[in-house]
């Protein structure tokens, strides 16, 4: 399994996951929350291009709304 799929899956089970039980209509997921969870160094871009990529998207099977803040930060929020 490579970073990226961990980070796909983490998002899932922390993010996507709960939010679906609870019924609610977006989702936010912040970049350097699941970097740090991670524990990763140094690899916002990484964690940036797993969450924003269509692959995502197609995997969860939600629609990426917004994306606020710089493109490979920890400040990075994605809205789904």
């Amino acid at each position: 399994m490579s970073h990226a799929d961990d980070v796909r899956e983490y998002c899932v089970v922390t993010y996507v996951d709960p939010a679906r039980k609870k019924h609610e209509k977006f989702v936010k997921i912040r970049s350097g929350d699941v970097h740090r969870a991670l524990n990763y160094k140094n690899r916002y871009p990484l964690v940036c291009s797993a969450i924003g990529s269509n692959l995502f998207e197609e995997l969860t099977q939600v629609n990426r709304v917004s994306i606020e803040g710089p493109l490979n930060g920890s400040n990075t929020l994605f809205t789904f």
